[in-house]
């Protein structure tokens, strides 16, 4: 059987963290204000991977409260999900991703963001999709408040 996850994040932006995407670092005088690293788009690839199995989200496996996750990779958040994806007889087929930014422009990290990613998940390059695109000036993504990422994700099932 094959079972289809959305995943959405948004994180609002600050100064002095470091902007973190797919688990690369952008060069960005701001970046995204969370518990974790604050990479909204892995968090929306697992909130997606999450979803296809009816597993909850992110904050009922990896919760702000826990200080074991203050500060950690996103990308070895998305390693537990995965993992458990698998435990419940899941595998990962392919992965859509976009982020939404105003700025920076992301177009030079795309490749190594679907690279890292690729390599978490245990997926051959050609099957994960990350793209940005820019809100043209709208909402409180186009006034740089924050970023936000979705991703879609189709898993197979032996049930």
């Amino acid at each position: 059987m094959t079972r289809v996850g959305f995943g959405f994040d948004l994180h609002p932006l600050a100064r002095g963290r470091p902007l973190v995407l797919g688990g690369v670092e952008v060069p960005s005088e701001v970046g995204l204000d969370g518990h974790s690293d604050a990479d909204v788009l892995s968090h929306a690839i697992g909130e997606a991977l999450l979803g296809s199995l009816a597993l909850g989200d992110l904050g009922r496996h990896f919760p702000d409260t826990d200080p074991r996750y203050r500060g950690i990779s996103s990308l070895e958040l998305l390693r537990s999900v995965v993992a458990l994806v698998g435990e419940r007889g899941g595998r990962l087929v392919n992965v859509d991703a976009t982020i939404l930014a105003q700025a920076p422009r992301l177009s030079p990290y795309l490749e190594e963001m679907q690279k890292r990613l690729a390599a978490t998940l245990d997926l051959p390059v050609d099957r994960v999709s990350v793209k940005a695109k820019s809100p043209e000036g709208l909402g409180l993504v186009g006034r740089k408040e924050g970023m936000a990422a979705m991703a879609l994700v189709s898993v197979e099932t032996t049930e």
